[in-house]
């Protein structure tokens, strides 16, 4: 189902996560910042994080699976309270979940892994970069703000966000798919009944809460770090995300052209041969 309006297609992108595989039991659980993270792992090779975004889950990967784990031995987990990963508190925060980030790193022992994030997950990227810059080998950060622009306040406000912890559900259903509800609940479940509402509650705390980055902080990132944004992300000026990557020390900056904050990862595999390109340009880690 496609939405004309911009608001449409945020909330468009919210319920998406409804592919059959995430109700599949195949996977594994890594106990990491004290709670149980499922992921699943493909390949062999330098390893690859995949963070996915807002209600999505490991399968919003499948499609790009083939082509990235010829190369990569890629992980993709379910983010803090996404998926089958619980969230123990009653909160979200990009801070929390790059700390979930650098956990998971640790406790499987990865020697400096590539890490892409999109849309929240890679807002947990950038946090994770500056916060941790020695754990990753390259970072690549797609459809991130760091600025509450005006933009970016209009974009969740008309999906229905209107603010913090407050969702406006008759605003928020005048774009979202009738069922709903139920993608949320197959995509997340062994949950409370009202999980759907808990999450965007929860979102919508997330989202309007400020970064307040400095330039100093965005100085701290010492991985190679690739920014990616859509021509027409309806939540990211392209001026804004360029300004961003020209904090990051030595950062790539690409647009993928026609594409809204949505469809990035649907657009051809533009971004992924993008991912590909940039991160085949590092070397593997030297053997103790």
């Amino acid at each position: 189902m496609e939405f004309s309006r911009e608001s449409g297609e945020f909330s468009r992108r919210l319920t998406r996560s409804d592919l059959s595989e995430n109700t599949s039991p195949v996977g594994d659980f890594i106990t990491a910042n004290g709670l149980d993270i499922f992921y699943r792992e493909y390949g062999q090779g330098r390893p690859l994080i995949l963070l996915h975004g807002a209600t999505d889950t490991h399968a919003l990967w499948k499609p790009h699976i083939p082509t990235l784990s010829e190369t990569f031995r890629v992980f993709t987990p379910d983010s803090r309270g996404h998926g089958r990963t619980v969230n123990p508190d009653p909160s979200l925060s990009y801070q929390v979940l790059a700390d979930d980030l650098a956990a998971f790193i640790q406790a499987l022992q990865l020697e400096k892994p590539f890490v892409f994030g999109y849309s929240d997950g890679g807002q947990a990227v950038l946090d994770f970069g500056i916060r941790y810059p020695d754990l990753a080998g390259g970072l690549v950060i797609g459809g991130a703000w760091y600025k509450f622009s005006r933009a970016y306040q209009n974009a969740i406000r008309a999906a229905g966000f209107e603010e913090p912890g407050l969702v406006n559900y008759r605003v928020y259903e005048q774009n979202a798919p009738p069922d709903w509800e139920d993608r949320l609940r197959r995509a997340h479940p062994n949950r409370d009944p009202d999980y759907p509402k808990i999450l965007l509650n929860n979102l919508a705390s997330l989202w309007w809460t400020p970064l307040n980055y400095s330039e100093e902080d965005f100085k701290k990132i010492t991985a190679p770090t690739l920014i990616l944004v859509g021509e027409k992300d309806e939540m990211i000026p392209l001026d804004e995300a360029r300004e961003m990557a020209g904090l990051i020390p030595g950062a790539e900056f690409h647009v993928i052209q026609d594409a809204t904050h949505n469809a990035v990862l649907q657009a051809g595999g533009k971004a992924v041969n993008l991912v590909l390109n940039f991160l085949q340009g590092f070397s593997a880690p030297k053997v103790k």
